[in-house]
């Protein structure tokens, strides 16, 4: 498993590759300690599994520097790991398709299990950043995404096997289940309350998996894979 990860602080640069080294089997780590060295290293070597990087450090706009690294790595899992904790940045960065946002301050079993779902082909999201308390006290409409994430995530790595074949979760089936319906990103975000973003980050990660294009193809190979029923393709 090649990681690529950076952070401008080389303590804990060095910590984490010491986490990863100790949590993922036999991974090959690259280091870089700002976008710059990102940037050199993806041009001159792609092919990573994983890019874990800290959000600002220099030779770069995060923003910008984060939309090049996508475009350079287009089919490698995104993790940004950082002590910026906003929830407009949050979303910025699941608009340009990252799929885990880890705090600093987060546990060593916190950081790998959110590792993980990522690699597994889920999102991660602080449950700090993605939490928006329901409009009336009796709305009980919750999802996964708002259980405590170490509890919910230490579940999950506890149930991912080690197979190269990676298969949708029970949140992206549930999504690949509402564009079978006809229903938009904004619409699904309404029904599974969640964010847009966060529902296109999902999409990309669907799109991945299933090893197709657009949304119809993906019903289209849910339905042959077993996720859904045949009779959700009617409307499509």
């Amino acid at each position: 498993m090649k990681i690529l990860i950076a952070d401008d602080h080389e303590l804990f640069l060095k910590g984490l590759e010491f986490i990863l080294k100790e949590n993922l089997p036999n991974p090959i780590i690259t280091t870089a300690q700002n976008y710059s060295d990102i940037f050199h290293i993806l041009e001159d070597k792609q092919g990573f599994d994983l890019i874990i990087t800290d959000l600002a450090m220099p030779g770069a706009n995060w923003l910008q520097a984060l939309n090049k690294i996508h475009s350079l790595e287009q089919e490698t899992p995104i993790i940004v790991i950082s002590a910026v904790f906003d929830k407009e940045i949050l979303q910025q960065t699941l608009d340009i398709g990252v799929a885990g946002y880890i705090p600093k301050t987060s546990s060593n079993n916190l950081i790998i299990s959110a590792i993980n779902l990522v690699l597994a082909g889920g999102v991660y999201i602080p449950h700090e950043l993605l939490y928006t308390p329901p409009s009336t006290p009796n709305n009980k409409n919750t999802s996964k995404e708002y259980i405590a994430p170490l509890k919910a995530l230490e579940k999950f790595a506890d149930n991912t096997t080690e197979s190269s074949q990676k298969s949708l979760t029970e949140r992206q089936i549930e999504i690949v289940k509402c564009i079978a319906e006809g229903l938009s990103n904004k619409q699904i975000a309404y029904k599974l309350n969640l964010t847009e973003g966060t529902v296109k980050v999902h999409i990309t990660v669907i799109l991945k998996v299933l090893n197709v294009k657009n949304r119809t193809s993906a019903v289209i190979e849910a339905a042959k894979r077993g996720y859904i029923a045949d009779n959700n393709t009617d409307n499509q």
